[in-house]
């Protein structure tokens, strides 16, 4: 199984997170830095700005966006090198991504999970 999990950065700080990555491009709203208790903010894993404007949170762009999402991040740069990070913490220390969003379902760190999982899972002889 992966040794990664996935949170919002609302819920409760618990030891058990391991090493916890803010994976989101701006500051959650009414959160202190203290409270995240982050070990990392990794801005380069989000979604560009252009493709979470398009996005906006609609449910029935959600496909359409999950695609944009991953060719993010497995053609620029910036993203490779973020996800390739988190895939290097991953082989050490359990890993939960932590993002602001609401909707629980239809955000881009449940794709980013997801595709994190999958990599993971593929890694293992």
């Amino acid at each position: 199984m992966a040794n990664i999990f996935l949170k919002r950065v609302y819920d409760p700080y618990d030891e058990a997170d391991g090493y916890r990555i803010l994976v989101d491009r701006l500051w959650p709203r009414g959160i202190s830095k203290e409270n995240a208790k982050l070990s990392l903010w990794l801005k380069e894993v989000a979604p560009s700005p252009d493709l979470r404007k398009w996005f906006g949170h609609k449910p029935e762009r959600f496909q359409e966006f999950r695609n944009r999402y991953l060719d993010e991040l497995y053609t620029s740069e910036p993203h490779i090198q973020a996800v390739d990070q988190i895939i290097d913490l991953m082989e050490s220390d359990r890993v939960t991504l932590l993002y602001g969003a609401k909707d629980t379902v239809y955000n881009h760190a449940v794709i980013l999970y997801e595709e994190l999982q999958r990599v993971s899972q593929n890694k293992k002889p």
